[in-house]
């Protein structure tokens, strides 16, 4: 296989990772490549591609409603108030993955993020966006990196603010889902859409 869109069952050109399941259909056409903004919906992501680190998407994506009880919606200011108890409620949940460092992550996570004005999050990530005009869409699968110079800075600022499990490769994931660049393969339906 070349790495290049393929048609799905309905005749439309996609990235090949987006046709595996119907749960990656709906999330490749609908959900990733598309701008998120707010602090609690980047936060929500954030969190979901740090919780993905060493596992496979499908796995997270699966538990995303289960992952969105747990941390009551991943609003930062509920989290951030979360106690022992809900850490040990979260360890215990086996609707989530019940990686102790990944859930106390969350939690510091959410704790720095509350002391940020309203919007912090959302202008701090965006700001690290690439121009799209010296980006060309990748062809193929392989034209897509797991790091940029951009994702490598993300990561660094947040590090420097006091955020945890955010590297590199997690940083240019979230860019990803979040609509920071678009990486949707240059013959795929979904890109630019």
């Amino acid at each position: 296989m070349s790495g290049g869109a393929i048609a799905g069952p309905d005749g439309r050109l996609r990235c090949p990772w987006g046709l595996s399941t119907p749960d990656y259909v709906a999330y490749h056409d609908e959900e990733w490549g598309r701008p998120v903004h707010g602090d609690d919906a980047l936060f929500e992501r954030l969190c979901l591609e740090a919780f993905q680190s060493g596992l496979s998407w499908i796995t997270i994506l699966r538990r995303r409603e289960t992952f969105r009880l747990a941390f009551d919606g991943f609003r930062v200011a509920s989290v951030a108030a979360f106690t022992a108890a809900d850490r040990d409620r979260l360890l215990a949940d086996p609707g989530i993955i019940r990686n102790r460092a990944k859930v106390e992550a969350t939690l510091a996570n959410a704790r720095v993020l509350a002391e940020w004005a309203p919007g912090e999050l959302d202008t701090l990530i965006w700001s690290f966006a690439p121009d799209p005009a010296t980006r060309s869409a990748p062809r193929t699968l392989a034209d897509v990196p797991a790091v940029t110079d951009e994702s490598k800075a993300l990561s660094k600022d947040l590090k420097k603010r006091g955020l945890r499990f955010v590297g590199p490769t997690t940083a240019y994931a979230l860019m990803q889902a979040c609509g920071l660049v678009d990486d949707h393969l240059a013959d795929c339906a979904a890109r630019g859409a």
